[in-house]
């Protein structure tokens, strides 16, 4: 008689094998950002320090860092471009806050919330001014090219996820698009450069581009599961935010979608502000849970990461394609 074979458990996807791939590298990207956040007027490096001192995961110029480890790229200038991507990033999050209102921002109070609008709108400008200046340093003309557009298609897929708020009829469609602007044209234009520094072939940047692209897009939409099925202090921000500012994420999309009518009539309720309670946001979790918007949500997300990881299989296997693939692994699993 034979004993049962236990399965081991599967280990959970991390970002330790990015994180230790790209440490030199973000030492020299942490020492560019802290220099070129500095000003003659303190509130702009104070400022700014409170949200890029705020412990965020800073992913998108890991992504370019290793995509240039994945090519092997053996100069220096991505550290400045890795750079120059996280002040957009930074910049865009500080003016998000203040288009969205936030209270949190990775757990500790949002800019706004302590240096008032005004002078968050005006430090995100600067961030955008020393991202562009980091750039044009560095003399590509392509690479300026692929950062300043990714710059204006993040600004219009804001403006229309604003033009889309409160709109109960917003399709998914829609919504993947708004999503591929706002979050996965930063990912992907982070990836592709390192690969056009890299002097890389059209498929090689090709293939770093639908990296990033794909990740982009899974990232933001664990990102809108998260908002219904983790807490405050795991999120880093209040839950519910995305429900009381009626925004029409993937998850409600389809709860609304697969409802009857009194459901949809709650949701139309709800997204326009009339339904805005604690109640109000049990109900809606409830309904998203009933009819499994959140699964499939996460399912969707999966399609994307695999989507990463198979973009990259055109290169050899390497330390740095595996740590790639685990990151957008982990961009799925993540609870936060």
């Amino acid at each position: 008689m034979t004993a049962d074979v236990i399965p081991l458990p599967r280990k959970q996807p991390t970002l330790e094998p990015m994180l230790s791939l790209t440490a030199n590298g973000m030492n020299s990207v942490n020492t560019v950002i802290l220099e070129r956040m500095q000003s003659e007027i303190p509130l702009i490096p104070r400022l700014a320090g409170h949200l890029i001192s705020g412990g965020g995961k800073r992913l998108r110029p890991m992504l370019t860092l290793a995509g240039a480890e994945l090519v092997g790229y053996q100069g220096t200038r991505h550290h400045k471009l890795a750079a120059a991507v996280e002040f957009i990033h930074t910049a865009t999050l500080l003016h998000d806050d203040v288009v969205d209102g936030s209270e949190l921002r990775r757990g500790k109070a949002a800019a706004n919330i302590i240096f008032g609008n005004p002078a968050t709108v005006l430090v995100g400008d600067f961030l955008f001014s020393r991202a562009f200046e980091l750039m044009t340093e560095d003399g590509s003309l392509k690479v300026l090219k692929i950062l300043s557009h990714a710059s204006a298609v993040i600004a219009e897929g804001e403006v229309s996820q604003l033009t889309a708020q409160r709109q109960i009829e917003t399709s998914e469609e829609r919504y993947l698009h708004i999503i591929g602007a706002k979050t996965a044209a930063l990912f992907a234009a982070a990836s592709q450069i390192s690969a056009v520094v890299a002097e890389c072939s059209e498929d090689e940047e090709r293939a770093l581009e639908e990296y990033g692209r794909n990740l982009g897009v899974a990232f933001q939409l664990v990102d809108d599961a998260i908002d219904y099925d983790s807490d405050a202090a795991e999120m880093g921000k209040d839950q519910g935010d995305d429900f009381r500012e009626g925004k029409m994420t993937l998850p409600v999309i389809l709860a609304h979608a697969r409802g009857n009518a009194e459901e949809r009539k709650f949701w139309k309720d709800a997204i326009l502000g009339h339904r805005t309670s604690d109640e109000d946001l049990d109900e809606a979790i409830r309904l998203i849970g009933k009819h499994n918007a959140l699964d499939d949500t996460r399912e969707k997300a999966r399609h994307f990461a695999q989507r990463a990881i198979d973009a990259i299989s055109i290169f050899p296997d390497s330390k740095a394609r595996a740590a790639m693939g685990e990151a957008a692994q982990f961009a799925v699993a993540r609870g936060y």
